[in-house]
């Protein structure tokens, strides 16, 4: 019998290959391959027309953003964040000189409960860094109000969340800064980067300077800045790439559709249903496993379908907070962080991209719903 070709959590957006060539002729002939070259300059200008914000900030990558974050809002002290995110939130925040403080999270989105924020603020709070975990916005509002009340910043983890709106208006506009993360994995890429979004051009100003070491012209250095620059080549590929967006999202809507309409039918399974007046990218899709019900464990689940060539992905597990590095701090105790212990345990996100096809999610649904003891 022919073996069924793997299907893996996700497979990055590709422009036409017929169409990156030409790009990639004329960065050669120009001789300009990074440093602010003007494929860099198209592609911050697309997306801020895309996003509908004003200021953005180009990246090589999705960490350095939130590193730079921290920096230009000259923080310092503690910063309240989550243990249910990539672990580059909560290394920016250490490599920044600061120091995280996890709080729980909220049992049906995975964001950070807001209701859990106010105890851990302290006199040396400057700052809260929430996730928009996989791409459903934050409690903004309820952020926004605490963060008045006790004169904190907020930056939010956007590396989720391209192109997300809520009542018509992008998440991006929240906070006082925000990071995106376009790695391949992500709904938009540039093969690697990310991008960093505030609010006014003298802060986009600051930013742009600590990406560049600090450097303001050949010979002044005025800040200790990083090398965040964004490179020429995946400039133009994000250019292709973001032309691309509207129809993978849309693309990505109906695999979700027909994700839930199959899973509906399984006890034990759940997945996070759309918000209000939210416009979805649909970056992941996580399913959660309650033993009890379905018959077998999250872990069980995951190696059986590996075992089919079906290969998703335990996002987040572990908790950052049971890494060497923080596993010692007062907040990282399991008893202080229930909910995200619990949904690290039972979370599986399933594999959603543009070009899935209906066979391939109804072989995933099918393998997921044979397992199950009590299905």
């Amino acid at each position: 019998m022919e073996s069924k070709k793997p299907i893996f959590v996700t497979s990055p957006l590709l422009p036409e290959l017929k169409n990156f060539i030409p790009l990639l002729e004329d960065i050669w002939e120009k001789k300009w391959l990074t440093n602010n070259g003007q494929y860099h300059q198209k592609l911050e200008k697309a997306l801020c027309t895309f996003l509908g914000v004003s200021q953005l900030s180009l990246f090589t990558n999705g960490t350095i953003p939130l590193l730079t974050a921290l920096q230009t809002l000259e923080l310092k002290g503690e910063v309240i964040t989550t243990p249910f995110s990539f672990v580059a939130t909560s290394h920016a925040i250490v490599l920044a000189g600061l120091k995280p403080v996890f709080v729980d999270i909220d049992p049906i989105t995975g964001n950070l409960d807001p209701s859990k924020i106010e105890a851990a603020i302290t006199k040396n709070t400057s700052a809260i860094l929430p996730v928009h975990v996989y791409g459903n916005p934050c409690n903004t509002e309820a952020i926004e109000k605490i963060a008045r009340k006790n004169n904190l910043k907020v930056i939010y983890d956007a590396a989720h969340a391209f192109a997300v709106k809520i009542n018509g208006k992008s998440i991006l506009h929240e906070g006082d800064l925000s990071t995106l993360s376009f790695h391949a994995t992500k709904v938009y890429n540039t093969i690697e980067g990310g991008a960093l979004i505030c609010h006014d051009t003298d802060t986009k100003h600051k930013i742009d300077r600590l990406k560049n070491f600090g450097i303001t012209d050949e010979v002044t250095v005025v800040e200790t800045g990083t090398n965040g620059k964004m490179d020429e080549v995946r400039a133009a590929f994000g250019l292709l790439a973001l032309e691309l967006v509207p129809d993978a999202i849309a693309k990505r809507k109906k695999i979700v559709e027909i994700y839930r309409t199959l899973i509906d039918s399984i006890p034990g399974i759940r997945y996070i249903p759309d918000m209000e007046n939210t416009s979805h990218n649909y970056a992941y899709f996580p399913i959660f496993i309650d033993k009890e019900i379905f018959g077998i464990s999250r872990d069980e689940l995951y190696f059986a379908l590996q075992k089919e060539g079906i290969h998703g992905r335990r996002y987040f597990y572990p908790l950052i907070t049971s890494f060497p590095m923080y596993k010692d701090m007062p907040s990282a105790v399991p008893s202080n962080l229930p909910v995200a212990t619990k949904l690290a345990e039972e979370v599986l996100c399933l594999p959603i991209y543009a070009d899935l096809k209906l066979e391939e999610v109804e072989r995933i649904v099918h393998a997921i719903k044979n397992r199950g003891t009590k299905a």
